[in-house]
Protein backbone atom coordinates (compact mmCIF):
# COMPACT_ATOMS: atom_id res chain seq x y z
CA UNK A 1 0.00 0.00 0.00
CA UNK A 2 1.26 3.37 -1.08
CA UNK A 3 3.05 6.33 1.57
CA UNK A 4 1.15 9.16 1.51
CA UNK A 5 3.45 11.84 0.14
CA UNK A 6 2.92 14.18 3.43
CA UNK A 7 4.89 11.32 5.86
CA UNK A 8 7.50 12.74 7.35
CA UNK A 9 10.43 11.82 10.43
CA UNK A 10 8.67 13.14 13.95
CA UNK A 11 10.89 14.49 16.36
CA UNK A 12 9.38 13.43 19.89
CA UNK A 13 11.00 14.90 23.02
CA UNK A 14 13.10 12.31 25.15
CA UNK A 15 12.87 12.29 28.71
CA UNK A 16 14.36 14.53 30.73
CA UNK A 17 17.93 17.04 29.05
CA UNK A 18 18.41 14.94 26.32
CA UNK A 19 18.77 15.30 22.51
CA UNK A 20 15.32 14.25 21.36
CA UNK A 21 14.34 10.87 20.18
CA UNK A 22 13.45 11.09 16.35
CA UNK A 23 11.31 8.32 14.81
CA UNK A 24 9.03 7.82 11.26
CA UNK A 25 6.00 7.88 12.84
CA UNK A 26 4.35 6.84 10.26
CA UNK A 27 6.37 3.27 10.50
CA UNK A 28 5.52 3.37 13.94
CA UNK A 29 1.87 3.41 13.62
CA UNK A 30 1.98 0.54 10.55
CA UNK A 31 2.99 -1.48 12.95
CA UNK A 32 0.43 -0.65 15.30
CA UNK A 33 -2.21 -1.21 13.32
CA UNK A 34 -0.93 -5.03 12.81
CA UNK A 35 -0.92 -5.28 16.42
CA UNK A 36 -4.21 -3.61 16.84
CA UNK A 37 -5.74 -5.87 13.90
CA UNK A 38 -4.59 -9.30 14.90
CA UNK A 39 -5.41 -8.62 18.56
CA UNK A 40 -8.11 -5.96 18.98
CA UNK A 41 -8.08 -3.14 21.09
CA UNK A 42 -8.61 -4.17 24.59
CA UNK A 43 -6.43 -7.46 23.94
CA UNK A 44 -3.37 -5.40 22.98
CA UNK A 45 -0.84 -3.68 25.54
CA UNK A 46 1.72 -0.60 25.62
CA UNK A 47 4.27 -3.35 25.59
CA UNK A 48 2.43 -5.01 22.74
CA UNK A 49 2.75 -1.67 20.63
CA UNK A 50 6.46 -1.16 22.43
CA UNK A 51 7.80 -4.53 20.69
CA UNK A 52 6.25 -4.02 17.52
CA UNK A 53 7.28 -0.27 17.13
CA UNK A 54 10.75 -1.13 18.24
CA UNK A 55 9.95 2.22 20.64
CA UNK A 56 9.57 2.54 24.01
CA UNK A 57 6.78 2.54 26.16
CA UNK A 58 7.55 6.76 27.04
CA UNK A 59 8.28 7.68 23.08
CA UNK A 60 4.82 6.30 22.41
CA UNK A 61 3.25 8.33 25.27
CA UNK A 62 4.82 11.60 24.59
CA UNK A 63 4.12 11.31 20.48
CA UNK A 64 0.42 9.77 21.30
CA UNK A 65 -0.57 10.17 25.01
CA UNK A 66 -1.91 7.01 25.74
CA UNK A 67 -2.82 3.43 24.05
CA UNK A 68 -6.52 5.12 23.08
CA UNK A 69 -4.53 7.77 21.34
CA UNK A 70 -2.24 5.15 19.66
CA UNK A 71 -5.27 3.82 18.42
CA UNK A 72 -6.89 6.82 17.15
CA UNK A 73 -3.80 7.74 15.54
CA UNK A 74 -3.27 4.62 13.71
CA UNK A 75 -7.21 4.31 12.93
CA UNK A 76 -6.88 7.36 11.27
CA UNK A 77 -3.34 6.58 9.15
CA UNK A 78 -5.25 2.90 8.58
CA UNK A 79 -8.23 4.81 6.56
CA UNK A 80 -6.05 7.01 4.63
CA UNK A 81 -3.92 4.48 3.11
CA UNK A 82 -6.72 2.81 2.16
CA UNK A 83 -8.51 4.85 0.71
CA UNK A 84 -6.13 6.22 -1.19
CA UNK A 85 -5.61 2.70 -2.01
CA UNK A 86 -8.96 1.86 -2.97
CA UNK A 87 -9.54 5.07 -5.24
CA UNK A 88 -6.33 4.42 -6.97
CA UNK A 89 -7.27 1.32 -7.91
CA UNK A 90 -11.02 2.39 -8.83
CA UNK A 91 -9.27 5.44 -11.71
CA UNK A 92 -8.90 2.07 -13.91
CA UNK A 93 -12.68 1.13 -14.00
CA UNK A 94 -14.22 2.58 -17.24
CA UNK A 95 -17.60 2.88 -16.31
CA UNK A 96 -19.61 2.57 -13.26
CA UNK A 97 -19.96 -1.18 -13.02
CA UNK A 98 -16.67 -1.63 -13.71
CA UNK A 99 -15.56 0.78 -11.11
CA UNK A 100 -17.79 -1.17 -8.83
CA UNK A 101 -16.62 -4.22 -9.66
CA UNK A 102 -13.14 -3.32 -8.77
CA UNK A 103 -14.15 -1.71 -5.13
CA UNK A 104 -15.56 -5.59 -4.39
CA UNK A 105 -12.88 -7.61 -5.77
CA UNK A 106 -10.71 -4.95 -3.31
CA UNK A 107 -12.35 -5.89 -0.33
CA UNK A 108 -12.46 -9.96 -1.48
CA UNK A 109 -8.52 -9.77 -2.14
CA UNK A 110 -8.36 -8.09 1.67
CA UNK A 111 -10.46 -11.37 2.85
CA UNK A 112 -7.97 -14.02 2.13
CA UNK A 113 -5.14 -15.92 3.45
CA UNK A 114 -2.31 -13.66 5.61
CA UNK A 115 -4.62 -10.85 4.90
CA UNK A 116 -7.97 -12.40 5.56
CA UNK A 117 -6.48 -13.36 8.75
CA UNK A 118 -5.30 -10.15 10.09
CA UNK A 119 -8.98 -8.88 9.79
CA UNK A 120 -9.76 -4.97 9.28
CA UNK A 121 -9.26 -2.38 11.81
CA UNK A 122 -12.88 -0.99 11.87
CA UNK A 123 -14.37 -4.64 12.19
CA UNK A 124 -12.14 -5.84 14.60
CA UNK A 125 -10.60 -2.92 16.19
CA UNK A 126 -12.87 0.10 16.08
CA UNK A 127 -16.07 -1.59 16.58
CA UNK A 128 -14.59 -3.11 19.41
CA UNK A 129 -13.48 0.50 21.33
CA UNK A 130 -16.66 2.42 19.66
CA UNK A 131 -18.93 0.78 22.36
CA UNK A 132 -17.20 2.81 24.85
CA UNK A 133 -15.84 5.98 23.10
CA UNK A 134 -17.61 8.14 21.47
CA UNK A 135 -14.74 9.46 19.45
CA UNK A 136 -13.95 5.79 18.28
CA UNK A 137 -17.71 5.51 17.60
CA UNK A 138 -17.86 8.65 15.57
CA UNK A 139 -14.45 7.79 13.22
CA UNK A 140 -16.57 4.10 12.67
CA UNK A 141 -19.69 5.89 11.73
CA UNK A 142 -17.69 8.15 9.39
CA UNK A 143 -16.04 5.64 7.94
CA UNK A 144 -18.53 3.49 7.28
CA UNK A 145 -20.88 6.24 6.18
CA UNK A 146 -18.37 7.12 3.27
CA UNK A 147 -17.81 3.73 2.28
CA UNK A 148 -21.41 3.41 1.43
CA UNK A 149 -21.84 6.74 0.13
CA UNK A 150 -19.03 5.94 -2.27
CA UNK A 151 -20.71 2.47 -2.83
CA UNK A 152 -23.95 4.19 -3.73
CA UNK A 153 -21.74 7.29 -6.11
CA UNK A 154 -20.65 4.50 -7.84
CA UNK A 155 -24.34 2.79 -8.73
CA UNK A 156 -25.56 5.69 -9.80
CA UNK A 157 -22.31 6.42 -11.90
CA UNK A 158 -23.44 3.17 -13.25
CA UNK A 159 -27.50 3.73 -13.70
CA UNK A 160 -26.32 6.43 -16.24
CA UNK A 161 -23.73 5.15 -17.80
CA UNK A 162 -26.52 2.02 -18.52
CA UNK A 163 -23.96 -0.54 -16.98
CA UNK A 164 -26.25 -0.80 -13.98
CA UNK A 165 -29.89 -1.50 -13.88
CA UNK A 166 -31.83 1.66 -13.45
CA UNK A 167 -34.45 -0.02 -11.61
CA UNK A 168 -32.09 -0.61 -8.80
CA UNK A 169 -31.92 2.19 -5.42
CA UNK A 170 -29.07 3.24 -5.51
CA UNK A 171 -29.15 3.77 -1.66
CA UNK A 172 -30.34 0.39 -0.88
CA UNK A 173 -27.94 -1.25 -3.19
CA UNK A 174 -25.35 0.33 -1.26
CA UNK A 175 -26.46 -0.73 2.22
CA UNK A 176 -26.43 -3.94 1.17
CA UNK A 177 -22.91 -3.49 -0.53
CA UNK A 178 -21.55 -1.89 2.68
CA UNK A 179 -23.04 -5.14 4.94
CA UNK A 180 -21.81 -7.90 2.51
CA UNK A 181 -18.52 -5.78 1.77
CA UNK A 182 -17.38 -5.45 5.78
CA UNK A 183 -19.13 -8.80 6.67
CA UNK A 184 -16.58 -10.30 4.18
CA UNK A 185 -13.78 -9.14 6.13
CA UNK A 186 -15.67 -10.69 9.16
CA UNK A 187 -15.53 -14.09 7.79
CA UNK A 188 -11.98 -13.48 6.59
CA UNK A 189 -11.14 -14.14 9.65
CA UNK A 190 -11.54 -17.63 9.73
CA UNK A 191 -9.17 -18.23 7.04
CA UNK A 192 -10.61 -18.25 3.37
CA UNK A 193 -9.26 -18.95 0.28
CA UNK A 194 -8.97 -16.39 -2.84
CA UNK A 195 -11.12 -18.67 -5.01
CA UNK A 196 -14.01 -18.63 -2.00
CA UNK A 197 -14.18 -14.53 -1.90
CA UNK A 198 -13.85 -14.18 -5.68
CA UNK A 199 -17.07 -15.99 -6.09
CA UNK A 200 -18.70 -13.99 -3.51
CA UNK A 201 -17.60 -10.76 -4.99
CA UNK A 202 -18.72 -12.35 -8.52
CA UNK A 203 -22.21 -13.07 -6.55
CA UNK A 204 -22.26 -9.61 -5.30
CA UNK A 205 -22.55 -8.22 -8.67
CA UNK A 206 -25.00 -9.84 -9.66
CA UNK A 207 -27.29 -8.17 -7.24
CA UNK A 208 -26.87 -5.44 -10.03
CA UNK A 209 -28.36 -7.07 -13.15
Amino acid sequence: MPRPTHATDVSVPARGRGRPREFDIDAALDRAIRVYCERGYHATSIDDLSDATALTSGSLYKAFGDKRGIFLAAFDRYKALGDAALHAALARGANGRERLRIAVAYYADGSHGAAGRRGCLVVNGAAELATLDAEAARRVTAALERRQALLGDLVREGQADGSIASTLDADTAARLLLCLLQGMRVVGRTGRSRREMQAVADAAMKLLD
